[in-house]
């Protein structure tokens, strides 16, 4: 496995037809999605898309409808193989694996959300949770031990013995998630999972699959359409376009750096006081302690004046203001990291104009 990617996407092609080998010539000599719709009437789902993921991390693939993202993501547990291409999982082609070692990969290594549900609704939520359990054979007991475990997790202590229609959606796919991690898979798919939730209750749940990753440290890959969301939770984001890899990086390069047009394009409706956060803009620097202050190359700066990493540009405005150059970045273990140039905020912010 090279450094620390757990997952790597290579060179992955897929084509929707009866006879997709004949159409790879075509897309490898350079034709269009829809050029090749149209000449041959098979589908274009993904063109050369390569992708590495790294252990422990939130990986965020993004596009409008018809991108590519949700067929892409189903290449990692193979519920589509591709036409050509490499799917390497901790160092191992999944492609090559037979019908054993891929059930035990699905059962124990990965799982996945959807947007819908797919809840049991005449199941009741803990039994909903420990279902993949149960299907392993394991015990009722034990099974249902763990299921309440994550279940507390989810925020979702005491409502076991209720039933899919007595939650709301958000709660529904808190079961849903719980229903994933029983397993205590190493790495979670997440396909549109909050898409289908009102807007409060998506914030909610993103913030609650924030939490949950700090302690957990999984590798999750979560798709999504919305552009606020993957700024919010991913730790680096792909988009896609027509079953390309149109941009990856984090979102610092996303929204600072966009690649082409279409990405200024993407990004141009993002309120980018909210988007952008301190950790997007922050420069790392060595800290030497003197007097109670803290020292950032040439600039000194008291401490109560930090803001810390996670923040966004909105909420720290009055040490903004307040401010005539450097703010000091602290973690949320209180430790400084770095600091904030109030030039690059203003640049920031000025670039979306």
């Amino acid at each position: 496995m090279s450094s620390n990617y757990q997952i790597e996407i290579k060179n992955i092609y897929k084509v929707f037809g009866t006879n997709p080998a004949d159409v790879m010539n075509r897309i490898k000599a350079g034709a269009s999605k829809k050029e090749v719709l149209e000449q041959t009437s098979h589908v274009v789902g993904l063109n050369d898309v390569s992708l590495s993921i790294e252990a422990g991390h939130i990986y965020v693939i993004m596009g409008l409808s018809g991108s590519g993202k949700s067929t892409l993501i189903r290449h990692f547990n193979r519920l589509i193989d591709p036409t050509s291409g490499q799917v390497i999982v901790d160092g191992k082609n999944v492609l090559e694996f037979g019908k054993k070692e891929l059930e035990d990969f699905r059962r124990n290594k990965i799982s996945m959300v959807f947007q819908r549900f797919g809840l049991l609704p005449h199941e009741t939520v803990l039994s909903n949770a420990a279902f993949g359990l149960r299907v392993q054979g394991v015990a009722k007991a034990e099974r249902e031990k763990k299921a309440r475990y994550w279940l507390e997790q989810v925020g979702l202590a005491g409502v076991e013995s209720h039933y899919p229609s007595q939650l709301s959606g958000g709660m529904q796919q808190r079961v849903g998630l719980a229903r994933a991690l029983v397993n205590d898979p190493d790495i979670l798919l997440m396909d549109e999972a909050f898409s289908a939730l009102d807007p409060l209750i998506k914030s909610e749940m993103q913030d609650q699959l924030l939490v949950l990753q700090k302690q957990l440290n999984k590798t999750i890959v979560f798709i999504t359409h919305d552009l606020d969301e993957a700024l919010k939770i991913g730790d680096r984001i792909a988009i896609l376009k027509d079953g390309e890899l149109i941009q990856e990086g984090t979102p610092s390069d996303i929204l600072m750096r966009p690649a082409n047009g279409y990405v200024e394009e993407f990004i141009g409706g993002v309120n980018r006081s909210k988007a952008i956060r301190v950790g997007h803009l922050m420069r790392s620097a060595a800290v030497t302690m003197a007097s109670g202050a803290e020292s950032f190359g040439q600039g000194r700066f008291d401490a109560t004046h930090a803001v810390r990493i996670e923040q966004t540009l909105e909420e720290i405005l009055p040490q903004l203001i307040s401010n005539t150059s450097s703010i000091p970045v602290m973690d949320e273990s209180n430790a400084l990291v770095g600091y904030l140039d109030k030039a690059d905020v203003v640049a920031a912010l000025n670039r979306g104009r």
